[in-house]
């Protein structure tokens, strides 16, 4: 199947979802602007595609098959963003070999925009995570780790604001607890935040002050997990804060066909996507402004 015709096929599979209580039929060709949004996830240090007699995922994945991809839809919508959700180190010899250099230098290749810090990206402790920051060319945010006293300190903002035609999209970061995950030695002082109250103020920040049009949680939260647990999901941080229209998630290494719907404390809706784990899908999330900057959205998987 050709790429472009396998693109339109999978777009039109998953239906236009209203944000912000709008009513879908503003949305005029003349009249709107798309902004498409690309992510991945739980990559894992997967550079090379599996194999053609991988039981699991067999020609599916890999950093060349995932930059055509991406370069493709880029010459569709030059207004596109390229987000990480976490969790970019450890799975494949090429970290324990290059500590993480591949996996920075690749991704700055294909031109990430902006990464979250996933749990795993500790394994080479935060030394080890800071020495490999001169080969990102894109930047990292996270609201809930707080690196004061670490040697990450000011090099992790809590959020970042892109602008694309005009409109105004800021993306801010969220971490899981790291104990109990991680060795106390390997993060340090890093100290783990609240996410909700962290979401609270990032989205008073972004909302209120910095007039965004469209607001992005990068998080490496966890989709879901089983009541009665106290974990923060991203699916109970949707419900429980407003002003979010997207969540990119990772950590649970969840697949999702298409982004779900889920209703905000306002009772707005909100997106959670996810695309599973180690590069054999990208999440491909298109925004559509009317003139007033009303927004509607639809999203799919693609697998790689």
């Amino acid at each position: 199947m050709q790429r472009r015709q396998f693109l339109q096929q999978t777009a039109a599979a998953s239906a236009l979802v209203g944000l912000s209580g709008l009513g879908l039929t503003s949305f005029t060709p003349a009249t709107t602007k798309k902004i498409t949004i690309l992510h991945t996830n739980d990559v894992h240090s997967h550079i090379d595609a599996f194999g053609p007699d991988d039981g699991r995922n067999p020609n599916q994945g890999g950093v060349a098959r995932r930059a055509s991809l991406v370069e493709s839809i880029r010459k569709e919508n030059p207004n596109t963003l390229l987000l990480d959700a976490g969790d970019i180190f450890q799975g494949t010899p090429y970290f324990n070999y290059y500590g993480g250099e591949l996996e920075f230098k690749l991704m700055s290749m294909l031109k990430y925009d902006v990464a979250t810090i996933g749990n795993h990206d500790f394994d080479n402790s935060i030394e080890g995570l800071y020495a490999q920051l001169p080969h990102a060319k894109f930047d990292f945010v996270s609201a809930n780790y707080d690196f004061s006293n670490t040697v990450m300190d000011t090099h992790v903002k809590p959020y970042r604001i892109i602008i694309k035609d005009g409109i105004k999209v800021g993306v801010f970061g969220l971490g899981i607890e790291l104990n109990g995950l991680v060795e106390k030695r390997m993060y340090k002082e890093t100290v783990y935040l609240d996410p909700t109250e962290a979401t609270q103020e990032m989205t008073r920040i972004l909302k209120e002050d910095e007039k965004c049009d469209l607001i992005i949680c990068l998080s490496h939260l966890g989709y879901n997990y089983r009541e009665p647990s106290q974990k923060i999901s991203d699916l109970k941080l949707a419900k429980t804060t407003k002003d979010i229209d997207l969540i990119i998630g990772g950590h649970t290494h969840t697949f999702l066909k298409k982004p779900t719907v889920v209703k905000n404390s306002e009772g707005k809706n909100v997106l959670v996507n996810q695309v599973g784990c180690y590069g054999i899908n990208l999440g491909k999330i298109d925004f559509y402004f009317d003139s007033d900057k009303n927004k509607a959205a639809n999203g799919t998987s693609i697998i790689v």
